[in-house]
């Protein structure tokens, strides 16, 4: 007979390794994020300075994932 607790336990799982980012993925985060330390980087449509780093961030991955497309 088997317990509550050997019957509700979940599979496990294999997380697959992260995507790996382009070079010009890495390339056009590393100069948002230049720009947004520097005091430089601007929101899109309002041209805000932004000023908290984890928006800064958000940018960066936003634009980094544009450059970094890779064409087939």
């Amino acid at each position: 007979m088997a317990t509550l607790t050997e019957t509700t336990k979940k599979p496990k799982h294999h997380s697959s390794s992260p995507k790996r980012k382009t070079a010009a993925y890495k390339r056009k985060f590393a100069k948002v994020m230049r720009e947004a330390y520097k005091g430089r980087l601007h929101s899109g449509k309002s041209g805000k300075k932004v000023t908290s780093a984890a928006q800064a961030k958000a940018i960066a991955h936003s634009e980094a994932m544009k450059a970094g497309k890779k064409k087939n």
